[in-house]
């Protein structure tokens, strides 16, 4: 891994790149709501995948050119307004499929070429992802997983665990309960302390870091 990456970024601001391995991954912060968009380039075909396609399509387009060749997919790891706003352009753009949890396929601006539930696996290149659903923030809200062959599992969250908790659920058709239960089944029992994770807003965590606060979290029911 690149020793420069940080995981913080601000709208306006420079990109910050991760090498791994097998797999490179960018991080661009866009739009006053600070939204995290993921480009994910395999270092072997340069073929990519970008996650969450939120807002300032032509940045988003650049960071594409700039990457790789060619964008194979879109994946939008929840329906919600602010993860969506650049991606129809996006998509017209570069003829990418598009990805999303199957329950919230219908929310979207585009059509969900591969609709996703809990177990499936996304491909680009060489590179594998798997398919965690976490239902609470949305009923289709869905993370992926790089297990890394040379080192820590890498998470993409979403807007479904952030460093210091679970996402929002105060709102109505969200439940706490499922998140927190979601992400302590499907995350924390699964994957090591050493993963790293990216959320859908602000920095990245690992679950050592959080793991401790987990009953913390329960508790207080956010």
């Amino acid at each position: 891994m690149s020793d420069t990456y940080t995981g913080r970024v601000v709208p306006g601001g420079p990109v910050d790149v991760r090498e791994l391995p097998h797999l490179t991954i960018r991080k661009l912060a866009v739009s006053q709501m600070s939204n995290n968009v993921y480009l994910l380039t395999c270092r072997t075909s340069r073929r990519q995948l970008l996650i969450d396609a939120a807002d300032e399509a032509p940045r988003i387009l650049e960071l594409v050119r700039d990457g790789g060749d060619g964008l194979d997919a879109v994946l939008t790891t929840h329906r919600h307004w602010d993860h969506v706003r650049a991606l129809e352009e996006v998509v017209a753009a570069t003829g990418a499929r598009t990805l999303a949890g199957a329950q919230d396929a219908d929310g979207l601006t585009v059509p969900v070429d591969e609709p996703l539930g809990q177990g499936d696996q996304v491909r680009f290149g060489e590179i594998t992802l798997d398919v965690i659903h976490l239902r609470g923030h949305t009923a289709g809200s869905v993370a992926l997983a790089y297990r890394n062959p040379e080192g820590a599992t890498h998470l993409f969250t979403g807007d479904s665990l952030f460093p210091g908790g679970v996402g929002n659920t105060k709102n109505p058709g969200q439940s706490f309960d499922s998140l927190i239960d979601d992400v302590t089944a499907r995350i924390f029992d699964v994957y090591d302390d050493d993963t790293w994770f990216y959320p859908g807003h602000g920095d990245d965590s690992t679950l050592g870091a959080e793991r401790p606060h987990l009953q913390e979290w329960r508790a207080r029911g956010w």
